[in-house]
């Protein structure tokens, strides 16, 4: 019996003092939530018809080449709308045409209206696209604030209306973290086709001139900083006229990271995948002494000239500083965003109400635990002393569980607790009253605890697990400080089943194995 007690002691230490260990110092062991630590709340909305006209365009792309492919080039295409698309065709190739929509493009609906073939995309991929752009924004702002440092972030889609929850704790710098989320970062590289030289001119007007008044169908505008030689300042644009076919995009990195130039200037430097590598390889190859415009965002950042073929690496410049090259790097790591964002409601929370938000748990913690104590002493005398030390060890279980996942503790988390101690206490109260109705029907002590704790055990288990599952639904399907307050019920459930079964009988048999007890304080 003696030896059975002592291992019993020794591991109810052991859980203790590992515990204090996993728990120690709580300011590096439990994260903060933003209610109590402070930092950005932010909720974003996806364009999601961004990234319905990128399907669009590219379908609209694919379907020309196709065509070329089957002996029908010269067919013209045109973006109407999110969703639809004309082809311009010559009769005797409209079936080819169709065909070979209905064969490769599935997602689209054909129609004749009149001279041209009119494409329609299905409601259904409308949808898909539409979630599908969500989803993505969603995993890339995540990684972006992953890379940012963050410690526990909130990143979640809402039920409706294309938009993302975001909840950042601790952030000290909210304009550089609104830059990275919103920054779309899609890279193109793409030939300069005016200048022959690379570099850009200054107007539109001079670009328009040089073809004549007219761009080609395969041609495009745009436009970047023109910037002084010597101070690297910002004087003013330049314009270039690019092509529009987009062989090689930021889609085909395997990695970006800021480096220097030859004369120190930051710049980034970037690697490609196998395949984009052989595109890239293709596109150069063909392209020596042309310039390489280095598109991001819409907008030309540099367009040095091809020398010789490139493959698999390069390097972007465009007046960096040491930061913006190492924010740049981020978002080209974690991968361009499918569609444009917008804030549509941001609250910054100050770490003084977080302060104050402490300080009001811990009060109302204390005194509520201190209440229970004084309550459980005056109702079961020295019994209450049992059910005390169980609560210490019920918390400090909780605690150290906390520390050991690295969990965030919220103001709702607080609650959480408080919630335990009670449930802990209940526990307690359902042993004590089996154990007087057991010494009030005749029983010796040490056989009225034992029915006490066997009878009470299952009333014990049912109103726990049923909780426990509640709690498991809300950290499943909650978020942010919904899912700390779940996360905190649920360490302190388990701990309340092995103080209430395990440690409070423990310290019942101790007592009765000093001494013949004939009655007990309870």
């Amino acid at each position: 019996m003696k030896r059975n007690l002592l291992w019993r002691g020794l591991l109810i230490l052991a859980v203790a003092l590992i515990c204090v260990a996993l728990a120690y110092p709580p300011k590096q062991k439990i994260n903060l939530g933003l209610d109590l630590q402070g930092g950005m709340h932010l909720v974003l909305q996806v364009h999601t018809e961004d990234a319905l006209r990128a399907e669009t365009d590219s379908d609209m792309a694919r379907l020309i080449d196709l065509a070329k492919d089957k002996g029908a080039p010269g067919l013209k295409g045109n973006r109407t709308g999110d969703t639809t698309f004309t082809i311009t065709a010559p009769p005797e190739v409209r079936d080819t045409v169709s065909d070979l929509a209905s064969k490769y493009l599935p997602r689209w609906k054909v129609s004749r209206p009149g001279e041209n073939l009119v494409f329609t995309m299905n409601a259904k991929d409308v949808n898909d696209i539409q979630n599908s752009a969500v989803t993505q924004a969603k995993q890339t702002i995540d990684n972006r604030i992953n890379q940012f440092g963050v410690t526990e972030p909130v990143i979640q889609p809402l039920a409706t209306g294309h938009r993302i929850l975001v909840q950042l704790p601790g952030v000290d710098d909210p304009e550089r973290v609104r830059r990275l989320i919103k920054s779309t970062a899609f890279l193109e590289f793409r030939i300069v086709r005016y200048p022959k030289g690379g570099g850009g001119v200054p107007t539109r007007e001079e670009i328009l001139a040089s073809f004549g008044g007219k761009l080609p169908d395969d041609v495009e505008i745009l436009d970047g900083d023109a910037r002084d030689r010597q101070t690297n300042e910002v004087r003013g644009k330049t314009y270039y006229a690019v092509e529009k076919r987009r062989t090689v995009t930021g889609r085909d990195l395997s990695n970006a990271r800021p480096s220097h130039g030859q004369f120190g200037q930051p710049n980034v430097e970037f690697t490609l995948t196998p395949a984009g590598a052989e595109a890239f390889s293709d596109l150069t190859g063909r392209n020596v002494h042309s310039g390489l415009a280095i598109v991001l965002d819409g907008r030309v950042v540099s367009a040095p000239v091809i020398n010789s073929r490139i493959s698999d690496r390069g390097q972007i410049e465009g007046g960096f500083t040491e930061q913006s090259a190492q924010d740049l790097s981020f978002v080209l790591r974690s991968g361009a965003l499918p569609a444009s964002i917008t804030y549509l409601e941001e609250r910054t929370v100050g770490p003084s109400l977080g302060r104050d938000s402490i300080q009001d748990g811990l009060r109302a913690g204390i005194l509520g635990t201190l209440l229970v104590m004084v309550t459980m002493l005056a109702y079961y005398h020295l019994s209450g002393v049992n059910a005390i030390l169980a609560l210490v060890l019920n918390v400090l279980i909780l605690f150290g569980g906390m520390g050991a996942f690295h969990s965030t503790l919220t103001l709702p988390g607080i609650a959480g607790i408080i919630l335990t101690i009670g449930m802990a206490v209940d526990a307690n109260v359902l042993v004590f009253e089996r154990i007087r109705e057991e010494m009030r029907a005749g029983r010796t002590v040490r056989s009225a605890i034992d029915q006490g704790f066997d009878r009470a055990f299952t009333s014990i288990i049912d109103t726990h697990v049923t909780t426990l599952i509640s709690a498991l639904f809300l950290f499943q399907f909650g978020t942010g400080p919904i899912k700390g307050f779940a996360v905190t019920l649920i360490i302190g459930l388990l701990a309340s089943i092995f103080t209430a079964v395990f440690v409070s009988r423990w310290m019942f048999d101790l007592v009765l194995s000093r001494r013949r007890v004939q009655r007990i304080s309870i």
